[in-house]
């Protein structure tokens, strides 16, 4: 493996751009062509070794992959944007689009994540230890296809507008979720750990939804359809009482959203 370390030099007040800068563009680059790539920031262009130092490293059994790693992270946007294979490890928080349209590859945010966080994504991963804004597996405003492949997960919480329009794909939270989740869902899988706000899963139409701590406030337009005990959902088992209801009926949707009996 070629691994490829960015320290960043100093924070920076408007943000910069990275999405050119994805580990299969890099693997094949010198130092001296690494510290040449351009990155955005507002209408400028720039060098990479304006912002960052460059080290390189390939081990001994080097397999074609290559991996990078960015360290001391400031306002980055677009980290991971259409990555296609290879890794990315930030040592910090990021801010918007990181891993949107990814179709594969490894991202892990060793922090938090702005909003938009895989969005669009075809396939891959996105792990995320801390939490995420807005928007996190959605599609961008005003688009009808949200995420449709790959796994996106998340060890913290998550704000507004999870997983709007999302095709197919898997998304794990183990903390909260705000008000508006899976919004004209019509495939995929989303498992959530911990509490659920309102209105989820407005005009749903196809899916699953796991709920494995408590809904807040869910919507009359799903109706109970049946209590099943250690379900087996999505190839793994889900220990306790599981209320299966069905929906967006309003929607003539057939989505189902699992919720976890709170008195089990």
């Amino acid at each position: 493996m070629k691994t490829i370390t960015l320290s960043m030099k100093t924070d920076v007040d408007i943000p910069l751009e990275l999405d050119n800068i994805l580990p299969e563009l890099m693997y094949d680059k010198s130092v001296n062509q690494l510290e040449e790539m351009i990155v955005y920031q507002g209408n400028k262009q720039e060098v990479l070794s304006k912002y960052f130092e460059v080290e390189v490293e390939v081990d001994d059994a080097d397999d074609g992959v290559c991996q990078l790693i960015i360290n001391n992270p400031s306002k980055l946007k677009y980290v991971g944007n259409k990555m296609t294979n290879g890794r990315i490890v930030v040592n910090g928080d990021v801010d918007l689009h990181v891993g949107a349209q990814m179709s594969g590859g490894k991202i892990l945010v060793n922090g938090n994540a702005d909003s938009y966080a895989g969005r669009e994504m075809t396939g891959g991963c996105l792990e995320i230890m801390g939490d995420v804004r807005e928007f996190c597996g959605s599609s961008y405003v005003g688009e009808w296809r949200g995420m449709s492949g790959g796994s996106i997960i998340v060890h913290g919480s998550v704000g507004k507008h999870l997983a709007d329009c999302m095709l197919g794909g898997y998304i794990h939270i183990m903390g909260d979720c705000d008000l508006l989740a899976a919004m004209h869902m019509s495939g995929g899988v989303i498992e959530i750990d911990s509490k659920v706000s309102k209105w989820l899963a407005g005009q749903m139409k196809k899916g699953t939804i796991i709920v494995n701590g408590e809904v807040e406030d869910l919507m009359p337009n799903f109706r109970l359809k049946e209590i099943i005990c250690n379900p087996l959902i999505n190839d793994k088992y889900h220990f306790g009482s599981y209320k299966v209801f069905v929906g967006d009926v309003t929607s003539r949707g057939k989505g189902s959203i699992w919720v976890k009996d709170e008195n089990d």
